[in-house]
């Protein structure tokens, strides 16, 4: 069997193209610009191009097929339009990877399955996946094109930690403050639920629904099943590092609030995504794919990621505005205490 990827090389893909690499059934191919070529398994192949020059990309598929295509860097309507005009036709299933985030914010129902309601006012980011979904699944009921839809929550792998309050770039300054003593901004009061998935995990759900009938023309959950409050989730980070957490609580609606002002969407990602207490039931995609489990869970990733993000420090940069926005936050609030317990 053959498989396509566009992208094919970051958090998510790459443990589904490392599980694939190992399969005697699968024929691996990457289109993409070819950035991260060396850390591609050797026995998969790659087409470099970018997907955005629609003529260049048809020229070099001319006369491929494929039983299944993903396109692993769709964000908005008019990528996955792209994609219908390349790819109808020349697959017999096309995998849409959409967001857990899609699903309403709060639910009705701390517990989310495929049929929770998709609606976030808060975060543009789940809109446009929303949108790409109702565009896919219209050409499904309309014209026959087999589309499975696909919805990850927080996926991560050996480069990174997942965190709920970080800067732009990325988590490697939080992670300075862990080690500095300095206090850590967690979202809420720390208790919210989450779930974490390790991306070898991911993909196990994943390949499990590459050319099954069954899931054409229908949308699943890939999370792990190990659920944490965000307070668990930094402590084990902490443990990891082998020093004291000192949490910071700050609400999530002054962080949106205040964090606008330099810069950083946490209205987006924490009141559309993270502040909310959500578990899932992967009841439908373990019925397909019933080894779906957790393999790793975050004790153990915890250490796997910091392993290799403490031996390779020259490859993460650290934030010195995010460091800044934390403390300033952090002394205004203490301050604001020190006033009122005054007045």
């Amino acid at each position: 069997m053959r498989a396509l990827f566009i992208g094919g090389t970051g958090t998510i893909s790459m443990g589904i193209v490392k599980r694939l690499s190992e399969d005697p059934i699968w024929e691996v191919y990457l289109l993409n610009r070819g950035n991260r070529k060396s850390e591609v398994p050797s026995s998969v192949k790659q087409i470099i191009a970018d997907i955005g020059d629609e003529e260049d990309v048809k020229k070099k598929l001319d006369g491929m097929t494929f039983d299944v295509i993903s396109d692993f860097i769709a964000f908005d309507v008019s990528a996955v339009e792209r994609d219908y005009r390349i790819f109808n036709g020349k697959t017999k299933q096309y995998i849409f990877i959409s967001s857990a985030s899609a699903y309403n914010k709060p639910a009705a129902s701390y517990v989310i399955t495929e049929g929770t309601t998709l609606a976030n006012p808060y975060w543009e980011y789940s809109r446009n996946k929303i949108a790409c979904e109702e565009f896919l699944l219209d050409k499904y009921r309309k014209e026959g094109f087999h589309v499975t839809i696909v919805r990850p929550s927080h996926t991560y792998d050996e480069r990174h930690i997942p965190l709920g309050v970080h800067g732009n770039k990325g988590f490697y300054q939080v992670i300075r403050r862990m080690q500095q003593g300095k206090p850590v901004i967690i979202q809420g009061d720390g208790s919210s639920l989450w779930t974490l998935t390790f991306n070898s995990d991911f993909a196990i759900g994943f390949t499990g629904l590459m050319g099954n009938r069954h899931a054409i023309g229908e949308a699943f959950q890939i999370t792990g099943d190990e659920v944490l409050t965000w307070d668990q989730i930094y402590s084990t980070i902490a443990d990891a590092l082998c020093v004291d957490l000192k949490p910071y609580h700050v609400s999530s609606e002054f962080l949106g609030d205040v964090g606008e002002k330099y810069g950083y969407d946490f209205r987006g990602s924490l009141l559309g995504d993270k502040a909310v207490s959500v578990t899932f039931d992967n009841s439908k995609l373990k019925k397909l794919v019933p080894q779906m489990t957790t393999n790793v869970p975050f004790h153990k990733g915890a250490r796997i990621a910091l392993d290799y993000v403490l031996s390779h420090p020259g490859e993460y940069e650290e934030d010195p505005e995010f460091d800044a926005f934390c403390d300033n936050v952090i002394n205004a609030l203490e301050k604001a205490k020190e006033e009122l317990s005054l007045s």
